[in-house]
């Protein structure tokens, strides 16, 4: 399996930036998850093969280009978007972004050759075939519905924690899977920010390190995602602090195998 982590940041040059603003994932450049840089991130094959995208929950840095990615392709498109997505996730797409206010409604119009958007009902706790993966979405916890999924390709499992404090769901099917190859994770805050954390329905590195107690594969790497720019050094630092070898702050732009 291949995983990257598009880019969102970028110097005057153009030159990719480590810092995460935006969340989207590419896998084996035809399946997203999540849209935050959907439409910054993509090289010209994935933009062209890239057809269903899964989304967590509806916070802006998981969906913010999304709409821009269809607009962009909506000319062209011979099949359309599929959107793998819970019910809560897509009401909460159409009454807030597809509303014919901040975007158009796209999953009531078409291209000459048909729709080109259309919403895939995601449900809880049951594995379903998107693409060539199969992905089970778990509720996680955070202010608005959300999931984290455990996706496999046959070979690899990954688990993708997406936005959340602390939970259980998503660990106990982390370890009932087959050939687990890598966990994805959230660290958001430094530990003196614990307060916000827990309102916000973040980790920091102290609660992450009790999060991964629950995980019983032990020589399973950790990549942790979603650190916020403004105080990404110190969350690095007390990463290391931590003193788990498994655990390394993801790439962005990097491609990952598993």
């Amino acid at each position: 399996m291949r995983i990257k982590l598009l880019p969102s940041s970028f110097d005057v040059d153009g030159r990719v930036l480590p810092e995460q603003r935006l969340t989207s994932y590419v896998l084996d450049d035809v399946l997203a998850v999540d849209a935050g840089s959907l439409a910054l991130g993509l090289n010209a094959f994935q933009r062209e093969h890239v057809r269903d995208i899964v989304i967590t929950h509806s916070h802006m840095d998981h969906i913010a280009t999304l709409p821009i990615f269809i607009d962009e392709l909506f000319g062209i498109l011979k099949a359309p978007i599929r959107i793998h997505a819970t019910e809560g996730v897509i009401e909460l797409l159409e009454s807030h972004i597809f509303n014919n206010e901040a975007y158009p409604r796209f999953s009531q119009l078409s291209n000459s050759h048909g729709a080109v958007m259309v919403y895939c009902p995601l449900p809880l706790g049951k594995p379903v075939e998107i693409a060539h993966f199969q992905i089970t979405a778990v509720a996680v916890n955070h202010p608005v519905p959300t999931v984290g999924l455990v996706v496999s390709d046959g070979c690899s499992t990954v688990v993708f924690g997406s936005d959340s404090a602390e939970t259980d769901e998503i660990w106990a099917l982390a370890n009932r899977s087959v050939n687990l190859k890598a966990v994805l994770v959230e660290a958001s805050y430094p530990n003196e920010w614990e307060a916000l954390a827990q309102r916000s329905g973040h980790l920091t590195p102290a609660s992450l390190k009790a999060e991964l107690q629950k995980l019983q594969a032990q020589e399973v790497p950790i990549l942790a995602v979603g650190l916020k720019p403004s105080c990404r050094e110190a969350i690095i630092q007390e990463l290391g602090e931590l003193g788990d070898g498994r655990i390394s702050v993801m790439d962005p732009g990097r491609e990952y195998i598993f």
